[in-house]
């Protein structure tokens, strides 16, 4: 049977380069790939075209050959045909299928798991950061043979892997590796091993740890401490331990990002004439003039008392809102001054001293002229 030409058959110009040809290969083996088509004789017959030109065009001496004689170049021994068997095939094209078929498989030892702790803070914690100490159960390397496994610090190479700490195996016509069973990946085993952890190298434990949280952080931050995390099997490196953030709700602020937010009570006679009253910060008291007039809501920012995150140089600010009280538990002297203060509001004129008041009263009448007319 005539064999088609192999640019044709990767759908490439003949002047493409290797990335193209490499491109190309990729998604006619991703089409035609055996164990994507079970049981399908021409996909198979089409994968074997597309690996047999990839393995011609991606060798420079071939496929100049290739270009100058074309498949001739290959008969009667002049340049070794392509396709002869996929036994190398894990090795040529792993970087293609490892995402796929598990191939890029991890060389040497497996290191530790990496551990996750959620530790609760205070909002002031958070803010000016703090030290904590924390307990984390975790496999910790065993004391008595250093995390090596060993009762006596000795190793054989491994019978299995022959000491690379990769076995090969075949699957159909796909070759692929792994890390060894046998040894874990490390090409060693223990002919003694240690009583105490059995050989692993690492015990259950409960750490202590100190972990200082830097200024600023908040919700959600994570903090990274590496090689805290459990460690790994006979000797190999510890993982990471990540501790996530979580700020607990303040009784005064709540935090926006850089800035902080409180509400400030203001009593009427101090809204209606102004006044300067004490409001609290993370790092004191400070004063605060309310002008005459003041209604509830009205905003105060206080620049530069918000909070300085760990990610930004310049701090936010605090902002005040108003909160005008009404008065409670009134002694009769009191009731009976309102009482006079609230009958100069009679009449019309009541609406020159109440804004908010009047523009509701408004709302409403003309909400009413709708609904009746």
């Amino acid at each position: 049977m005539t064999k088609r030409d192999y640019y044709e058959v990767l759908g490439v110009a003949r002047d493409a380069s290797d990335e193209d040809l490499k491109k190309a290969y990729r998604r006619c083996a991703m089409k035609f790939h055996p164990d994507r088509n079970p049981g399908d004789a021409a996909a198979e017959a089409s994968f074997k075209e597309c690996k047999e030109a990839y393995e011609v065009l991606s060798d420079g001496n071939r496929r100049r050959a290739y270009d100058q004689h074309g498949h001739a170049a290959f008969e009667h021994g002049m340049g070794g045909g392509g396709g002869q068997g996929y036994a190398d095939m894990g090795d040529i094209f792993g970087d293609i299928f490892g995402n796929i078929f598990g191939g890029g498989a991890q060389r040497g030892p497996r290191r530790g798991a990496d551990i996750g702790y959620v530790m609760e803070l205070s909002l002031e914690e958070a803010v000016f950061g703090a030290e904590k100490t924390i307990e984390i159960p975790t496999l910790d390397e065993c004391e008595t043979c250093d995390g090596s496994g060993s009762a006596d610090g000795k190793t054989e190479t491994c019978q299995t892997c022959h000491g690379r700490g990769q076995v090969r195996f075949q699957r159909g016509i796909f070759s692929m590796q792994q890390a060894c069973p046998h040894c874990g990946g490390r090409g060693k085993t223990i002919p003694n091993p240690c009583a105490d952890c059995n050989g692993q190298g690492r015990v259950e434990r409960t750490k202590t740890l100190q972990v200082k949280i830097p200024a600023g952080v908040d919700n959600g931050d994570r903090i990274r401490l590496a090689g805290e995390g459990e460690a790994g099997p006979a000797g190999s490196p510890p993982g990471d331990l990540y501790v996530d953030v979580r700020v607990r709700e303040h009784e005064i602020f709540q935090r926006d990002g850089d800035d902080l937010h409180c509400e400030v009570p203001v009593r009427i006679g101090q809204a209606a004439l102004g006044d300067t009253i004490r409001v609290p910060t993370l790092e004191g008291e400070v004063e605060l003039r309310i002008p005459a007039e003041t209604q509830t809501g009205k905003l105060f920012r206080l620049r530069d008392r918000g909070v300085k995150s760990v990610r930004s140089r310049k701090p936010g600010d605090l902002y005040c809102r108003a909160v005008v009280e009404t008065p409670v538990n009134l002694t009769a002297e009191q009731r009976e001054l309102l009482e006079k203060f609230e009958a100069t509001f009679a009449g019309d004129g009541a609406r020159r001293h109440s804004p908010r008041a009047s523009t509701f009263l408004d709302g409403v009448k003309g909400f009413w002229d709708r609904m009746t007319s």
